[in-house]
């Protein structure tokens, strides 16, 4: 209901830092941050290399994916961002994943409009995740 649900300022866009043409879903995401004792996958949306839309943790409940920023933001991960040496950071966005990300970026934008959109970068200059400029996108 909208009464439990959290106040949210940014969506932040994310990478897993995997390979291009990783077959990675969200269910390999969760099982991984499972393993690193989190209480479920650490994103809220995981868009895999076919563009298909995985909802993981809850919108209601705060994810685990920018330190200090969790309590405000929804995250959402595409699965990629390393070329195929597996260390340089790298647009790997498919077509499916590039169309995806925008639909769910309109979506969340409708339902949360006082929200930015930023690029985990924006908010950790340390990372290049999502290793594209999410300003330049043009997202809403």
């Amino acid at each position: 209901t909208a009464d439990t649900m959290r106040t949210i300022t940014l969506i932040i866009v994310h990478c897993s830092a995997n390979v291009e043409g990783s077959v990675l879903r969200m269910a390999d995401i969760r099982a991984w941050h499972l393993r690193k004792g989190w209480k479920d996958c650490g994103y809220h949306y995981v868009i895999p290399t076919d563009g298909t839309i995985e909802h993981a943790r809850p919108l209601e409940i705060p994810g685990a994916h920018c330190v200090n920023h969790n309590r405000h933001s929804i995250g959402v991960c595409y699965i990629g961002g390393l070329a195929a040496d597996g260390r340089t950071p790298k647009d790997t966005r498919t077509p499916a994943q590039r169309k995806a990300l925008k639909e769910l970026l309109e979506k969340l934008h409708r339902q949360f409009p006082k929200a930015l959109i930023v690029g985990h970068h924006d908010l950790n200059p340390t990372k290049s995740c999502p290793c594209f400029d999410v300003n330049k996108e043009g997202y809403p």
